[in-house]
């Protein structure tokens, strides 16, 4: 692991690494071509191309306001282009069936609002809506996928209850459900430990890791946490300004100088004594012991 002040610039390193690549190696099913992306009349990047490595567990991190979320929302189809396409499978996801595409790429927004009087089974059920057709209605097989999706998320004894009358926290691990019920082979996840306390924000981040572990999913995630995303990503994307100025491996790619530089923080980069993954130490306030009255 690299980390202190003196270290060589990851940005500078890793904008020349191949695309598509990552620590599983997979080719991208899942790329941005050149995308300018905007709202209205503010353009939030121009000319960004990234690929998502296949079964990897993909991580987008960067400062407030650069664009990790746009991103996601242009992965996924809920933000149309200027300019540039995203590409699944090599075809534009912009003239696909909402089916075809749903049955493949599974998104959980940053901001969900339930209907109201929805129960929480109901609402992990209508992850299955996409295997649904005239010939193919609710079957067993649809019972089992959200049973299994609401046990994983520590969910199933809410099943019963309204999902509007559940805390912030309970009402993101149902979300979470809803996605997985989806059974999608590539999930996109924005902010997913949002609104949660820390022991759930690990079980959370320890389910996505089995999903790309143990099943093979392709895993796109958008977090705040610099940490988190060393521990669990496997091929990491930083962000600043509407621009990708660093990807690849964790250990690669966070070092003390690029913190310093994306998120104008000084610190430490060490290893972390339980994942062996960096971790990120903030320098010390100055005159900390005068402070403490020392």
């Amino acid at each position: 692991m690299k980390a202190g002040p003196g270290q060589a610039d990851a940005a500078d390193e890793q904008r020349g690494a191949a695309p598509g690549g990552g620590a599983d190696g997979g080719a991208a099913r899942l790329t941005g071509e050149g995308l300018t992306l905007a709202y209205d009349q503010r353009t939030v990047s121009e000319q960004l191309s990234v690929a998502v490595p296949d079964r990897s567990f993909t991580v987008v991190v960067g400062p407030n306001a650069c664009g990790k979320s746009t991103l996601l929302r242009a992965l996924s189809r809920m933000l149309r282009p200027a300019a540039g396409s995203v590409l699944l499978d090599g075809a534009d996801i912009g003239g696909m069936p909402a089916k075809k595409l749903a049955r493949t790429l599974g998104l959980l927004p940053q901001s969900s609002v339930a209907p109201d009087g929805i129960t929480v089974a109901d609402l992990v059920g209508r992850g299955r809506y996409p295997h649904q057709s005239l010939l193919r209605q609710w079957s067993r097989e649809d019972e089992r996928v959200v049973r299994e999706s609401m046990e994983a998320t520590g969910v199933r004894d809410l099943e019963s209850r309204f999902v509007d009358e559940l805390s912030g926290g309970q009402r993101q691990r149902v979300w979470i459900a809803m996605a997985l019920a989806q059974q999608t082979p590539l999930l996109l996840l924005d902010e997913p430990t949002t609104y949660l306390d820390i022991a759930h924000q690990i079980e959370v981040l320890d389910l996505c890791a089995r999903l790309h572990e143990e099943e093979g999913r392709t895993l796109v995630a958008v977090l705040h946490d610099l940490n988190h995303a060393a521990r669990y990503a496997t091929h990491l994307i930083v962000m600043r300004g509407g621009e990708v100025v660093a990807e690849g491996v964790p250990d690669d790619v966070v070092t003390a100088r690029l913190v310093e530089d994306v998120f104008g923080m000084p610190c430490r980069v060490i290893e972390d004594p339980e994942s062996g993954t960096p971790l990120v130490v903030p320098a010390a306030r100055k005159n900390t012991s005068a402070a403490r009255g020392v």
